[in-house]
């Protein structure tokens, strides 16, 4: 694996890997190891879990590792503008995920992958990727909202996160730093996130460590209004998750993951959440919707 320090790295076919230059700097280096697929054969790729996870594959992970995998086959002057994903079934992390690439399209402006996430045989996962060679167009983004910067918000207690990287957050040095802005609205959350180290300035490595980051606390913003602070319901788990890159970004910098509610009902939540980076552009959006039961 080769690249010039500070840009993509780019293996002999030209393809760009999202792997982090330093890949020994703590405590980002386990994220970035996560990130940087083994490849099987064209476009059939294998990716692991961390070993301290008990229950079920973090779905952030997966997500960031099909994006991944879906990089590695397109041209590396596009980039991704969005994603739609479904989760099918939950992942052991005691055996590897393969992702197997379906090169839809390769169009001149646009080019779309389809990408499956497969274990014991079974599809656990399925992604769909837009990339797009960067044009010049119309543009207006909304404003971003007036909170309290990250130095004045309230780092995150782990115990809030999903279950599945519970264990991984508390028990190793925490890849993604998250502080809270203090909100007494039950249907918002607004949390200041970014890498716990640096990367190099490849856009596809961000966008796959951000795609990781968007999984963590989206819905759990859909118990806000049904549960105290020190409750927790009795089972969540994402169902689909949808994203769009909007602009330049680093995920290694302060973003503030603006997120809110819209509906609980049958079971299922369905939250939105905005990125914005610190000086006020609109870098991402993202809606999920996930199983959401009351505790028995």
């Amino acid at each position: 694996m080769q690249g010039s320090a500070g840009g993509p790295p780019a293996a002999a076919d030209g393809h760009r890997y999202p792997l982090d230059s330093s890949r020994q700097q703590q405590p980002l280096a386990r994220l970035l190891d996560l990130l940087d697929l083994e490849t099987i054969e064209m476009n059939v790729f294998r990716g692991h879990s961390p070993p301290e996870t008990k229950t079920r594959v973090f779905g952030g992970q997966v997500a960031a590792q099909a994006l991944v995998a879906a990089t590695r086959t397109v041209d590396p002057r596009t980039q991704v503008h969005s994603l739609h994903a479904y989760f099918l079934r939950p992942g052991s992390p005691s055996m590897p995920i393969v992702y197997e690439v379906d090169r839809l399209r390769d169009g001149r402006s646009y080019t779309t992958r389809r990408v499956a996430a497969i274990q014991g045989g079974k599809v656990i996962f399925n992604l769909q990727a837009s990339f797009q060679v960067p044009e010049r167009g119309y543009e207006h983004q909304a404003p971003m909202p007036d909170v309290p910067g990250p130095e004045q918000a309230v780092p995150r207690d782990e115990s809030d996160l999903p279950e599945e990287v519970q264990l991984d957050f508390l028990h190793s040095v925490r890849p993604i730093e998250a502080r809270t802005v203090p909100d007494h609205d039950p249907y918002c959350r607004r949390v200041w996130v970014r890498a716990n180290g640096s990367m190099n300035d490849d856009p596809v490595l961000h966008a796959c460590v951000l795609t990781y980051i968007s999984d963590l606390t989206l819905l759990g913003v859909t118990v806000g209004p049904h549960l105290d602070s020190h409750e927790r319901p009795g089972m969540m788990a994402s169902l689909d998750h949808a994203m769009w890159f909007l602009r330049p970004f680093r995920a290694d910098e302060w973003l503030l993951y603006d997120q809110e509610t819209a509906s609980a009902t049958g079971g299922r939540g369905l939250a939105r959440g905005r990125v914005w980076t610190s000086d006020g552009v609109l870098a991402a959006s993202v809606v999920q919707e996930g199983v959401i039961r009351p505790p028995l």
